[in-house]
């Protein structure tokens, strides 16, 4: 099922190299980097995880992230991280962004402008030097699947030729490394404004609130693995939790919203009803109305009036 225009990939698997919980300011690069992509309007947004896993899932507990781990955490290549993170977004996105959790200074506005760049493959250039994060349009996704040559990333976009568009871009942070302290609090100020934003918390409400962005990811994953135990683990939610929201969604709105086929201790076999998917796609084209609206006023209110 498609479920938006742009879905994203956080590179954090590798226990050798990767930093996601490395502080920048007051928080770790990985929510650095998930802010940024919300900001630029990307769901879902997909950590594929190894380096401190649990801290990382505890860490973006809240922020709508679908977790996915990489079973060779202690030598993976990254290159291995964009696959799979590729091989889960296919079908479900227009187009993808890719970064490693090690890249974290990028801004939104950077990001917005990528996205919205027509090519195959569109990376971005500061100062005549190549950074992330990537994008790539979903038709590209079997092209590099079936990429078995060495060099990684770098070597299968190098020979993409004119299918790949580079984008100059002012933003230094596209190349700013997490293994470079004093490179990233030089460039924090900037990087702190570049994210103020509002944050605009979308839900449906009757005497109490019944849906929000949570159960939204969770119906997405029901749909994608077609099992609750496999949908909860990969959003860190407890199975019980999980019922009882869609339980109570159910009671709110008056119809089935997912499916039960009961079957052993791995949950069955569940998906979302005709209905449900229905009710799924129409939320998400209405956040994402709210979110372009609520960026526009935000910016000719607050940022164009020099007010912040």
């Amino acid at each position: 099922m498609r479920i938006s225009h742009t879905g994203g990939i956080i590179a954090a698997a590798s226990k050798k190299d990767a930093l996601p919980l490395l502080q920048v300011g007051t928080i770790p690069v990985i929510k650095r980097i998930v802010i940024s992509f919300q900001q630029a309007g990307i769901f879902p947004v997909v950590i594929i995880t190894g380096a401190d896993e649990l801290e990382v899932k505890y860490e973006l507990n809240g922020f709508g992230c679908v977790f996915i781990p990489n079973e060779h955490p202690e030598h993976p290549e990254l290159f291995d991280s964009v696959k799979l993170g590729l091989s889960y977004l296919r079908g479900k996105c227009e187009r993808i962004v890719f970064t490693p959790v090690n890249v974290p200074m990028f801004t939104p506005e950077t990001l917005i402008r990528l996205k919205n760049t027509d090519a195959e493959y569109v990376t971005p250039v500061y100062n005549g030097c190549g950074g992330h994060p990537v994008v790539l349009n979903e038709a590209a996704v079997p092209e590099v699947l079936a990429f078995e040559g060495t060099g990684g990333l770098r070597a299968f976009l190098a020979a993409a030729g004119s299918r790949r568009v580079r984008v100059q871009v002012q933003d230094p942070g596209i190349l700013a490394s997490a293994h470079d302290g004093s490179e990233l609090d030089s460039l924090l100020p900037c990087h702190n404004d570049a994210i103020l934003h509002p944050h605009v918390h979308v839900t449906i409400d009757r005497e109490a609130m019944f849906f929000d962005d949570r159960l939204k990811l969770l119906l997405f994953l029901i749909d994608d693995t077609r099992n609750m135990r496999r949908a909860c683990d990969s959003m860190a939610l407890s199975y019980g939790k999980a019922w009882s929201m869609i339980n109570r969604l159910e009671s709110e709105i008056g119809y089935q919203v997912v499916e039960r086929r009961h079957g052993g201790n791995r949950g069955g076999n569940t998906s979302l009803t005709g209905r449900g998917r229905t009710f799924l796609a129409a939320y998400q084209k209405y956040e994402e109305n709210l979110f372009l609206q609520a960026q526009y006023s935000f910016k000719s209110m607050f940022i164009d009036s020099k007010i912040l």
